[in-house]
């Protein structure tokens, strides 16, 4: 079954003797055909040609025909046509056309309840007509000519057509009603009204009372009520199911408008001979039309037959498919269950993952990759092994859902891979195993120097639920400064403070060691006891801090808090180790990986403050660098590579700002 659509009125090709020349202008210019991507100017339908300045065009083209008509007559040869000469030799001999006898055009009205006024052609009156001509003429040639016209109207074929063509012209010169140019006409006047100044002529003044009518404007607004009813796009054809009997088995045959931008959003497998419906996936055709159920068997489709293809050649049967699909179905034995409206959830993606690696995905074409750190919209977790999602600004671009692994799925895997790595860890040679360990050795010193360790090892990253948070203009969020040593995060920092010192400051950080001449409690540092500094770092107050002969130094989270409470924004430089104190705190830092260029670049920017590391200085820095990226490179908001200090410090300024201006994505956990 199949539905076409028609957009507004086709006028027929016209052609034909008679007075065909002016019902062919007439009906051009009433009915324009229209169509789907044709611009606005050409795809609307005119009116009638019902005022005297149109009949008055109308008049004139007809005398220029006619004149032009009368130019071509003098300049023909009499003597270059046998019928020609017969013609001028007997003058009065012949059919007068009444329509070149007129020479001016004369509306004739149409019946009253005639529905079309313009000729048709009879079968009748073109045989009469003919046998006249025939009697008329004399010589063997034309009578000829005339025995085959009278045998070709004679033929059923010809019959049927000439049927056909009344009908279709009968049909295309109905009148169509006046098609509205906008929906606003009383906006519009009350536009032109307002225009209007009260000092103006007299025609303005008279329009300006005629749009300040009240009749007027319930007249208007009586016209936009209808008119935007009947600009309104045609509604597709209605999307249904039924069941019937197919070959002595119940089924459904559904039917599904799907549009050439739109995929079906479905995937098959074959199970034995059957094509049976494995996932309906977001955004699809399939899933709007809610006709669809995953384990359905396809038995045809637009009248092919599937039963016994394999998925690949239905899906070469699909890809050219577009409007109204007809499904004949074996409904899913599985009962249907009612839909369910899932809330969306946005996670923070902490790996990286590519479908085309994946041996397990289920459908690789439908396989969405993301990047650590992308923030993925979960639609769907009907599945919990594959989720349905869309990347952060790709839904405009992106017309189905792409799968992802659940976070259950992504876990178990992972951990079966570590278990097996370390499975075959003794099987490797002694060089290598003492490779891996003092690799290990060494990230464990880095990272779980004491208890409040940032990343636990033994953790499997896969995703973080997120929300968007918009920072409250007097409660800025600190900026935590991230990166290896050397990489230029404490000469931005101090840049922003001697800068702007009216928006940053720095927290006062924490000792044990005494109060020297000069220094003031609170300002350079807030001077506390041993015993109070460990009874801080063991409730987990301390962001950071370290031992410098035999003196306790950290930043704690209350000094932070006391210069958001200023109303300024807190720039640090930390090191790994203190992101996850600073991130379980109410702080909500924005993380700021300040990452190394390239060797040689990076070369070049210490010589700037006469320093000359070794070549294997720069690669520990870079490979510090990577090690710090893989490890806690799911918890920085944004990253900057220093290859040029002012441009990386109006990156910075940038990045600053935007919380300010934007919403961000932070972790729920923060907002409860």
């Amino acid at each position: 079954m199949t539905t076409s659509h028609l957009n507004g009125h086709v006028a027929g090709e016209g052609g034909g003797g008679g007075g065909g020349g002016d019902e062919e202008m007439r009906g051009g210019q009433q009915h324009r055909e229209m169509a789907v991507d044709c611009p606005g100017e050409l795809g609307s339908r005119t009116l009638p040609l019902r005022r005297s300045a149109q009949l008055e065009r109308i008049r004139q083209q007809q005398e220029d025909l006619r004149r032009r008509r009368e130019e071509e007559g003098r300049q023909l040869d009499l003597n270059a046509s046998l019928r020609l000469r017969k013609l001028s030799q007997h003058p009065h001999i012949g059919i007068d056309n009444p329509t070149f006898l007129q020479d001016t055009y004369t509306p004739q009205q149409p019946a009253l309840g005639s529905q079309h006024p313009h000729t048709l052609l009879e079968l009748e009156e073109l045989l009469l007509s003919l046998k006249h001509v025939r009697g008329c003429l004399s010589d063997q040639q034309s009578h000829n000519d005339i025995e085959l016209v009278l045998a070709l109207l004679n033929k059923s074929d010809f019959q049927s057509a000439l049927k056909i063509h009344n009908a279709v012209s009968t049909s295309m010169h109905r009148p169509s009603p006046p098609y509205p140019h906008t929906h606003q006409a009383l906006q519009l006047a009350m536009e032109v009204r307002n225009l209007i100044q009260p000092s103006q002529n007299k025609e303005g003044l008279e329009l300006h009372s005629l749009l300040s009518d009240t009749h007027i404007q319930s007249l208007l607004l009586a016209h936009d009520s209808i008119a935007e009813r009947e600009m309104q796009p045609e509604p597709l054809p209605a999307q249904r199911e039924a069941l019937t009997q197919w070959g002595g088995e119940t089924v459904k045959i559904v039917r599904i408008e799907k549009a050439q931008d739109i995929p079906l959003g479905a995937t098959v497998r074959n199970e034995m001979d059957s094509v049976v419906i494995s996932r309906i996936v977001r955004g699809g055709a399939a899933e709007r039309s809610g006709l669809l159920s995953e384990g359905d068997e396809i038995l045809e489709i637009n009248g092919i037959e599937i039963r016994g293809k394999d998925v690949n050649q239905v899906f070469d049967i699909l890809a050219d498919m577009h409007g109204l699909l007809t499904f004949v179905l074996i409904p899913s034995p599985q009962s249907k269950p009612p839909p369910i409206k899932e809330n969306v959830i946005h996670v923070k993606a902490h790996f990286d993952y590519d479908p085309s690696d994946d041996p397990y995905v289920p459908c690789r074409e439908l396989g969405l990759s993301f990047q650590k750190g992308d923030i993925l919209h979960i639609i769907s977790q009907s599945d919990p092994n594959w989720w349905q999602a869309y990347r952060d600004g790709d839904e405009d671009n992106q017309p189905l859902a792409g799968l992802v692994p659940g976070k259950s799925f992504q876990q178990q895997r992972e951990a079966m891979k570590q278990t097996i790595e370390e499975d075959r860890e003794p099987e490797k040679s002694g060089k290598l195993w003492c490779a891996k360990k003092n690799k290990r050795k060494r990230k464990k010193l880095l990272y779980n120097t004491h208890r409040n360790d940032d990343v636990d090892n033994e953790e499997i990253l896969t995703y973080e639920e997120m929300a968007l948070y918009h920072q409250p203009a007097n409660r800025k969020r600190p900026i935590a400064l991230i990166g290896p040593t050397s990489c230029g995060q404490a000469e931005l920092r101090q840049r922003l403070l001697n800068n702007q010192p009216e928006r940053f400051a720095g927290a006062v950080p924490h000792t044990t060691r005494s109060r020297r001449e000069g220094e003031l409690n609170g300002r350079d540092y807030h001077f506390v006891s041993r015993q109070t500094f460990e009874a801080e770092l063991s409730a987990g107050k301390l962001i950071e801090s370290g031992e410098f002969e035999k003196n306790l130094y950290g930043t704690s989270t209350d000094s932070v808090r006391q210069v958001i409470n200023t109303g300024k924004i807190c720039v640090l430089c930390l090191h790994t180790q203190a992101l996850k104190v600073l991130r379980n705190s109410d702080l909500k830092p924005y993380i700021i990986f300040i990452a190394p260029p390239s060797q040689e670049r990076l070369r070049a920017l210490l010589a700037k403050d006469n320093k000359s590391p070794k070549p294997e200085e720069l690669r520990d820095i870079i490979e510090k660098a990577r090690e710090m990226e893989q490890n806690c490179g799911h918890l920085f908001d944004a990253v900057i590579v220093n290859t040029d200090q002012d441009k990386a410090y109006n990156e910075l300024l940038r990045l600053i700002n935007k919380l300010d201006t934007e919403p961000q994505w932070v972790p729920c956990s923060w907002l409860r």
